[in-house]
């Protein structure tokens, strides 16, 4: 008769080679520490729940990590015969028809509009256990492998923000300014990447100019927000401009790994020695200490890319963005391939 083996003789066999082994068992170390203080199902019933929710999260995204991800984020209310509806269809269309794949919460409204755009072999939904309107649209809800239910709204914001390339929000209400407010935190204290946040409205709505002015003119002034801080989103009033400045921001900068001291800003190709200089001198601000100097490093594929590399002041993250934007306006000749603004990949050289 065959014994049946535990769970921890399991572990204990695909921890053998395991590249990631040290924090693997950090890990179980954790959940020893909490077994010998908690005998709470509540408790063990969170841990069980978000674990999972991050097992299904990067089973989904493992397929997609190289294809770069535009969430729309907006209200569920939001009607068919509404602009808004009709602007979030076109807006995932045309994100789709350029390589990026659409993510949603799954949700009625402006989130059925833009899996609807996208197509099932574009979208993504992800989705939260809700008593009440939260259903997954039809758009996304056929799409085989796409559609993640999560337990927890903060294991899907974890997944929103770590899966994310760019966030394009339109109007809704407390739902999606939670996830408007938790990303520009995330962002402005560097806690994720810099990746663009446009704020998208159809051309007759004011809901967001209404909106910027309460930010101007409250917190602002107040000094409760640097001047710099809206350097981190920007607004738009057709799918075409939002796009525009989607890919616009991705023309020289590749990606940003701000694990540990230096900064490194992934560009598609080097800069001229005597733009590092000038870029010094623009934003002495931005460095806490030392200066800016060009190298290289690899990405998270192993790819080695020209890099930018300086110790961060975290305090002037908006000012990071002001210099996102000038290096992507630098007139530098680059490869063709960045046409395709959706593939994380697309500066690579032809395979010989």
């Amino acid at each position: 008769m065959a014994i049946e083996r535990s769970p921890l003789d399991a572990l204990a066999d695909a921890l053998e080679g395991h590249p990631q082994r040290r924090s693997i068992e950090r890990s179980v170390v954790q959940l020893l520490e909490i077994a010998r203080t908690s005998r709470d199902a509540d408790e063990w019933r969170l841990i069980t729940g978000a674990l999972a929710d991050i097992r299904d999260g990067f089973n989904v995204f493992a397929p997609h990590r190289q294809t770069r991800k535009v969430t729309v984020f907006g209200s569920a209310r939001t009607q068919p015969e509404e602009p808004a509806y009709a602007l979030a269809e076109e807006l995932a269309r045309e994100a789709a028809r350029r390589g990026f794949e659409v993510m949603t919460g799954a949700g009625g409204g402006v989130m059925e509009a833009a899996n609807r755009g996208a197509g099932c072999e574009s979208s993504i939904g992800l989705n939260v256990d809700l008593p009440f309107e939260q259903h997954a649209n039809r758009y996304v809800n056929a799409c085989d492998g796409r559609l993640l239910h999560f337990r927890y709204f903060f294991t899907r914001k974890l997944f929103f923000l770590r899966e994310s390339d760019a966030l394009v929000v339109m109007p809704g209400g407390f739902g999606t300014f939670d996830e408007l407010f938790e990303s520009l935190t995330l962002i402005q204290t560097g806690r994720t990447p810099p990746i663009p946040l446009v704020l998208l409205a159809p051309e007759d709505d004011s809901f967001w100019s209404d909106w910027l002015k309460t930010i101007d003119g409250t917190l602002q002034d107040r000094a409760l927000i640097s001047s710099e801080d809206t350097s981190l989103f920007k607004q738009a009033r057709s799918a075409a401009e939002a796009l525009e400045q989607i890919s616009r921001f991705y023309r020289v900068f590749h990606g940003a790994q701000l694990a540990g001291e230096q900064t490194e800003l992934l560009l598609h190709c080097p800069l001229p020695a005597a733009t590092v200089a000038e870029l010094n001198q623009r934003f002495d601000l931005l460095v806490d200490e030392g200066n800016i100097s060009q190298g290289e490093s690899c990405d998270p594929n192993g790819i080695l890319r020209p890099c930018l590399r300086f110790q961060l002041d975290r305090r002037k993250v908006g000012l990071l963005y002001q210099l996102i934007d000038v290096l992507n306006g630098l007139p530098l000749e680059l490869p063709p391939s960045i046409e395709q603004p959706g593939q994380r990949l697309c500066s690579l050289p032809p395979t010989p």
